[in-house]
């Protein structure tokens, strides 16, 4: 039985192993961070939306919120984690559940009567996509591009 975050370590490996030339990582990997964080997104907003009600205290909706989204995002963690690698999913994940699980429960006290589930789960997977957006934006400012050689290439 092996350690998952030698695990994660080896994801992350493969993962800048496999990558093409002119390209910063593949497109399956990057498609993977954007679809657990919708899936966070829509989870998120879905378990908010079932558990605050109109008549809560916007604060207590708030911290509530965002304990619950904190327990969604630690469990599709244990989902993505070995398959995506461990910065790519925490980092993005851990901040759709705790802002989105925030801002998500204040909206749900003030106007949950007014916006219908449907409409909150598409805001959850948006600001998924936002988030995910940023935290790649920012990793690459903060790293720079950086470009793999194909192996053929590569000097040992």
């Amino acid at each position: 039985m092996s350690d998952p975050l030698i695990k994660s370590i080896e994801v992350r490996e493969r993962r800048r192993d496999i990558t093409h030339e002119g390209t910063s990582e593949p497109f399956f990997f990057r498609l993977g961070d954007y679809v657990a964080g919708i899936l966070t997104g829509i989870l998120t907003a879905l378990a908010v939306r079932l558990i605050v009600g109109p008549q809560w205290d916007m604060v207590v909706a708030m911290l509530v919120g965002m304990g619950v989204g904190m327990l969604v995002h630690m469990t599709l963690l244990l989902l993505f984690i070995p398959l995506l690698g461990m910065f790519e999913v925490m980092m993005p994940l851990a901040m759709i559940g705790m802002y989105g699980g925030m801002l998500f429960g204040m909206r749900d006290s003030m106007q949950q009567a007014y916006i219908p589930l449907s409409t909150a789960l598409i805001v959850g997977g948006v600001f998924g996509v936002f988030v995910v957006f940023v935290a790649h934006w920012w990793n690459r400012q903060l790293r720079g591009a950086v470009f793999a050689r194909p192996e053929a290439r590569r000097s040992s």
